[in-house]
């Protein structure tokens, strides 16, 4: 059971974080993906790990999930709405489509 799930680009995210803004991100790669680098300021929570460590994620107005092409991060979004947890948003295009930002 799919559920709409909100989404959001690397650029949206690049300018807001330019702007200043605290962003809620969660990059649910795996270690050797994230030791090639992550968008300052998110957290590192493997999606294996999510069912243990969801508890860690800030309730905020806004969770960004981040992975490497965007399909994992579906997933993590997918499970962590059907646990309950609100206010979801998905980075379309992953890690692939930030690093070919300027």
């Amino acid at each position: 059971m799919s559920q709409d799930i909100q989404t959001i680009t690397p650029a949206e995210i690049k300018t807001r974080l330019a702007n200043g803004e605290k962003l809620n991100m969660i990059d649910v790669r795996e270690d050797e993906e994230v030791a090639a680098g992550m968008i300052p300021g998110a957290k590192h929570i493997r999606l294996g790990e999510l069912p243990d460590r969801h508890g860690e994620i800030e309730r905020t107005d806004e969770i960004i999930l981040i992975c490497r092409s965007g399909n994992r991060s579906n997933r993590a979004c997918q499970y962590l709405h059907s646990i309950g947890v609100p206010n979801l948003k998905n980075m379309n295009g992953g890690m692939l489509e930030w690093d070919n930002l300027d």
